[in-house]
Protein backbone atom coordinates (compact mmCIF):
# COMPACT_ATOMS: atom_id res chain seq x y z
CA UNK A 1 0.00 0.00 0.00
CA UNK A 2 2.68 2.29 0.48
CA UNK A 3 3.96 2.03 -2.97
CA UNK A 4 0.45 2.47 -4.16
CA UNK A 5 0.37 6.16 -2.11
CA UNK A 6 3.69 7.16 -3.51
CA UNK A 7 2.92 6.32 -6.97
CA UNK A 8 -0.49 8.94 -6.08
CA UNK A 9 1.82 11.01 -4.55
CA UNK A 10 3.95 11.74 -7.56
CA UNK A 11 0.93 11.93 -9.96
CA UNK A 12 -0.58 14.32 -7.85
CA UNK A 13 2.77 16.52 -7.90
CA UNK A 14 2.73 15.84 -11.84
CA UNK A 15 -0.46 16.91 -12.30
CA UNK A 16 0.16 20.29 -10.18
CA UNK A 17 2.97 21.15 -12.10
CA UNK A 18 0.67 20.86 -15.28
CA UNK A 19 -2.01 22.99 -13.78
CA UNK A 20 0.63 25.50 -13.31
CA UNK A 21 2.35 25.02 -16.44
CA UNK A 22 -1.17 25.66 -18.36
CA UNK A 23 -1.86 28.56 -15.73
CA UNK A 24 1.23 30.95 -16.67
CA UNK A 25 1.23 29.87 -20.46
CA UNK A 26 -2.22 31.21 -20.59
CA UNK A 27 -1.07 34.15 -18.78
CA UNK A 28 1.67 34.44 -20.91
CA UNK A 29 -0.60 34.30 -24.12
CA UNK A 30 -2.55 36.60 -22.53
CA UNK A 31 -0.05 39.38 -22.33
CA UNK A 32 0.98 38.79 -26.00
CA UNK A 33 -2.26 39.26 -27.50
CA UNK A 34 -2.28 42.76 -25.15
CA UNK A 35 1.12 43.27 -27.09
CA UNK A 36 0.79 42.38 -29.76
CA UNK A 37 -2.57 45.06 -30.16
CA UNK A 38 -0.06 47.84 -29.53
CA UNK A 39 0.96 47.84 -32.70
CA UNK A 40 2.66 49.89 -34.12
CA UNK A 41 5.18 50.39 -30.89
CA UNK A 42 5.86 53.32 -30.32
CA UNK A 43 8.54 54.06 -27.14
CA UNK A 44 5.63 54.77 -25.01
CA UNK A 45 5.50 53.97 -21.43
CA UNK A 46 2.20 51.68 -21.35
CA UNK A 47 3.68 49.82 -24.47
CA UNK A 48 7.22 49.82 -22.66
CA UNK A 49 5.66 48.17 -19.17
CA UNK A 50 3.72 45.45 -21.10
CA UNK A 51 6.64 44.56 -23.02
CA UNK A 52 8.40 43.86 -19.86
CA UNK A 53 5.49 42.38 -17.82
CA UNK A 54 5.25 40.22 -20.80
CA UNK A 55 8.84 39.59 -21.08
CA UNK A 56 8.88 38.42 -17.04
CA UNK A 57 5.76 36.44 -17.59
CA UNK A 58 7.47 34.67 -20.88
CA UNK A 59 10.37 33.43 -18.29
CA UNK A 60 8.22 32.62 -16.08
CA UNK A 61 6.18 30.24 -18.52
CA UNK A 62 9.39 29.14 -20.17
CA UNK A 63 11.35 28.27 -16.40
CA UNK A 64 8.21 26.41 -15.23
CA UNK A 65 8.14 23.94 -18.35
CA UNK A 66 11.60 23.43 -18.26
CA UNK A 67 12.89 22.86 -14.55
CA UNK A 68 9.34 21.67 -13.23
CA UNK A 69 7.96 19.55 -16.04
CA UNK A 70 10.95 18.31 -18.23
CA UNK A 71 13.20 17.88 -14.89
CA UNK A 72 10.67 15.38 -13.97
CA UNK A 73 11.44 13.52 -16.96
CA UNK A 74 15.39 13.92 -16.42
CA UNK A 75 15.43 12.97 -12.93
CA UNK A 76 14.39 9.61 -14.26
CA UNK A 77 10.95 10.18 -12.23
CA UNK A 78 8.75 9.50 -15.12
CA UNK A 79 8.18 5.27 -15.60
CA UNK A 80 5.61 5.52 -17.74
CA UNK A 81 7.52 4.26 -21.09
CA UNK A 82 4.85 6.00 -23.34
CA UNK A 83 5.12 9.48 -21.34
CA UNK A 84 8.92 9.14 -21.80
CA UNK A 85 8.98 8.01 -25.16
CA UNK A 86 6.66 11.33 -26.16
CA UNK A 87 9.20 13.40 -24.03
CA UNK A 88 12.48 11.85 -25.10
CA UNK A 89 10.65 12.52 -28.73
CA UNK A 90 9.78 16.07 -28.22
CA UNK A 91 12.39 17.94 -25.78
CA UNK A 92 15.32 18.84 -28.11
CA UNK A 93 12.62 20.79 -30.05
CA UNK A 94 11.60 22.44 -27.10
CA UNK A 95 15.17 23.25 -26.18
CA UNK A 96 15.38 25.24 -29.39
CA UNK A 97 12.51 26.63 -28.43
CA UNK A 98 13.70 27.68 -25.33
CA UNK A 99 17.05 29.69 -26.48
CA UNK A 100 14.73 31.27 -29.31
CA UNK A 101 11.99 32.52 -26.40
CA UNK A 102 15.24 33.46 -23.82
CA UNK A 103 16.94 35.63 -27.14
CA UNK A 104 13.78 37.36 -27.50
CA UNK A 105 13.87 38.53 -23.53
CA UNK A 106 17.58 39.53 -23.73
CA UNK A 107 16.86 41.55 -26.60
CA UNK A 108 13.34 43.42 -24.58
CA UNK A 109 13.43 43.34 -21.30
CA UNK A 110 14.16 46.26 -20.64
CA UNK A 111 11.92 48.09 -17.77
CA UNK A 112 11.27 51.47 -18.49
CA UNK A 113 14.08 51.87 -20.79
CA UNK A 114 13.31 50.82 -23.91
CA UNK A 115 13.55 53.35 -27.16
CA UNK A 116 14.20 50.96 -29.33
CA UNK A 117 11.27 49.29 -30.79
CA UNK A 118 11.77 49.11 -34.48
CA UNK A 119 12.16 45.13 -35.11
CA UNK A 120 10.00 43.92 -32.28
CA UNK A 121 6.62 43.71 -34.39
CA UNK A 122 8.60 41.13 -36.54
CA UNK A 123 10.17 39.65 -33.56
CA UNK A 124 7.36 39.26 -31.55
CA UNK A 125 5.46 37.58 -34.98
CA UNK A 126 8.57 34.88 -35.00
CA UNK A 127 8.20 34.55 -31.41
CA UNK A 128 4.32 33.78 -31.64
CA UNK A 129 5.67 31.08 -34.24
CA UNK A 130 8.05 29.61 -31.98
CA UNK A 131 5.65 30.10 -28.71
CA UNK A 132 2.91 28.02 -31.26
CA UNK A 133 5.66 25.12 -32.08
CA UNK A 134 6.23 25.19 -28.14
CA UNK A 135 2.61 24.93 -27.31
CA UNK A 136 2.26 21.59 -29.87
CA UNK A 137 4.97 19.76 -28.43
CA UNK A 138 4.42 20.44 -24.87
CA UNK A 139 0.21 19.68 -25.84
CA UNK A 140 1.58 16.20 -26.66
CA UNK A 141 3.83 15.55 -23.63
CA UNK A 142 0.65 17.06 -21.41
CA UNK A 143 -1.44 14.12 -23.49
CA UNK A 144 0.93 11.47 -22.39
CA UNK A 145 0.62 12.18 -19.31
CA UNK A 146 -3.21 12.63 -18.75
CA UNK A 147 -3.67 9.88 -21.24
CA UNK A 148 -1.13 7.38 -18.83
CA UNK A 149 -3.15 8.29 -16.23
CA UNK A 150 -6.33 7.13 -16.42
Amino acid sequence: MPQQDTLKERRGQSLDQLKNLLKTRTATLALFSQLAAKRPFKPEPVVQELLQEFCESLVDYTAIAHFQLYRHFQGGRERRQPVVAIAEQVYHRIADTTAQILDFNDKYDCGDHCDDLGGLADDLSRLGEVLADRINLEDRVIAALRGAQR
